[in-house]
């Protein structure tokens, strides 16, 4: 089949390479002329393990093709899936802003009927949207053709993109046309070779099923640190309240790892964009409300144990900070805890010294510039080059080589043995009989703080 990308972002590449390397002709469309030309040069913007693999060779091979041009991309194109950003506004809700712009675009170039998909996180019912501003470019025109606008969320984990997309659990059709929704079943076909994972449904139902989805997982982490305080009140080891339920396969083990908060470019947007349907509504949400002001004050745990362990002014002390980017396996520093924790710590007289696997460039381009011209912030070019003379060690997330460190080699390093570990990596008895100060996250009742 031959399918149209608009949007080169996360979702956009991801997207397009694998539905080329099932071998379809994929046109990726990015108004970004730079970024084009550096994906035409196998040069990829975002980190996804696997993914630069699969754009090389599937462009190098004629499946995957770049453009600036949508008319070109339409030309040949029977599918349109529209992947831009939805970024919230002031009030939370979801900019619909290119979403409909691309749909205006497509609706001034479309030359026969075509199957238009909202890829992105869009709130309900803005299938009617992109279907009002493609009809009314169309009525301009005085051209009457037929199309169908079709809902399919993505659920793709940074990190994990490309096996989510080619191993899906679900993929979810909303559509109110059996033409358009046969077509999509077509495209989706050699994803579903095992068993059909195929859910067709509403488009509004598609549409909501998207936020539902997140605002769940969000909620269960918020859940999850919200019993992490209470057991840091109580001298109880969370750990263990963590297998204790987790072990019920009614409550799974899944998005129970209580932490310093999640961060990145889904769960914080939708639960807010969720909060603002509701309020469109006339509905309180109240849980939701409170998902997203307990995660608000989650990023600030690992800031307020360490002002209770040395005083609210840090003046002079010097932090070394493991782990930049939101989450494991991404470069993505959107909405992470860690920006929250440097730019309280550097408020409070302190400077921080950072490492973090992959996301060191992302950090350069996108922390604000006077953190580093003013000497506050320093990148460090290897995770124990962050622990010289410091005056203690904040694990903000949780990659593979901070799992298991040299602990012996840590203290030497350290100006004093202090460990912030804000995802419970390491045994608090443990850490203690090193020699260290521990202090995790609901963990007083394992000997930590």
């Amino acid at each position: 089949m031959k399918v149209a990308i608009v949007g080169t972002g996360y979702v956009g590449l991801v997207t397009g390479t694998c539905f080329a390397e099932m071998g379809n002709t994929v046109y990726c469309v990015d108004s970004d002329k730079q970024k084009i030309a550096s994906l035409c040069a196998g040069k990829i913007p975002i980190y996804e393990p696997g993914l630069d693999a699969l754009v090389i060779s599937n462009h190098a091979n004629g499946r995957l093709k770049f453009t600036t041009s949508l008319p070109e991309a339409m030309a040949d194109a029977e599918v349109y899936f529209i992947a831009v950003g939805t970024p919230p506004g002031a009030a939370g809700a979801a900019d619909l802003s290119f979403v409909l712009r691309v749909a205006a675009e497509i609706g001034r170039h479309l030359a026969g009927y075509a199957v238009i998909v909202d890829k992105s996180t869009v709130p309900v019912g803005t299938a009617d949207q992109v279907r009002g501003a493609i009809q009314q470019e169309l009525d301009q025109r005085g051209v009457d053709l037929d199309f169908d606008v079709v809902s399919n969320p993505e659920f793709l984990k940074e990190g994990a993109a490309v096996d989510d997309f080619m191993k899906p659990d679900r993929i979810i059709i909303g559509s109110a046309s059996n033409r358009a929704t046969e077509i999509m079943r077509r495209l989706y076909a050699d994803f579903c070779r095992s068993h059909d994972r195929i859910l067709e449904m509403g488009i509004r139902d598609a549409e909501m099923t998207k936020y539902a989805a997140n605002a769940m997982l969000a909620t269960k982490i918020s859940f999850m640190n919200e019993i992490a305080g209470l057991c840091d009140s109580m001298g109880v080891d969370v750990e263990m309240v963590r297998r204790g339920i987790g072990s019920d396969n009614r409550i799974g083990y899944s998005f129970i790892y209580p932490g310093c908060g999640y961060g990145g470019s889904c769960f914080p947007k939708d639960v807010q964009a969720l909060i603002h349907m509701a309020q469109q509504q006339q509905l309180q949400p109240q849980l939701l409300q409170a998902v997203h002001q307990r995660n608000a004050l989650q990023k600030m745990v690992l800031v307020d144990k360490i002002r209770t362990h040395f005083g609210d002014r840090l003046d002079g002390k010097v932090f070394g900070l493991w782990g930049l980017a939101f989450k494991p396996g991404t470069d993505d520093l959107r909405e992470a805890p860690s920006q929250v924790v440097i730019e309280a710590l550097l408020a409070a007289g302190a400077r921080v010294k950072a490492y973090d696997p992959v996301a060191m460039d992302a950090a350069r381009r996108e922390l604000p510039a006077d953190w580093f011209t003013s000497g506050a912030l320093e990148l460090c070019a290897h995770q124990y080059d962050a622990l010289k003379e410091v005056d203690a060690l904040v694990l903000v997330t949780e990659w593979k080589p901070f799992r298991h460190p040299d602990f012996g080699a840590m203290k030497r390093l350290m100006a004093k043995p202090v460990i912030f570990d804000g995802r419970n990596q390491y045994d608090p008895a443990q850490r203690v009989a090193d020699g260290f100060t521990y202090y995790g996250i609901g963990r007083a009742g394992k000997k930590g703080k």
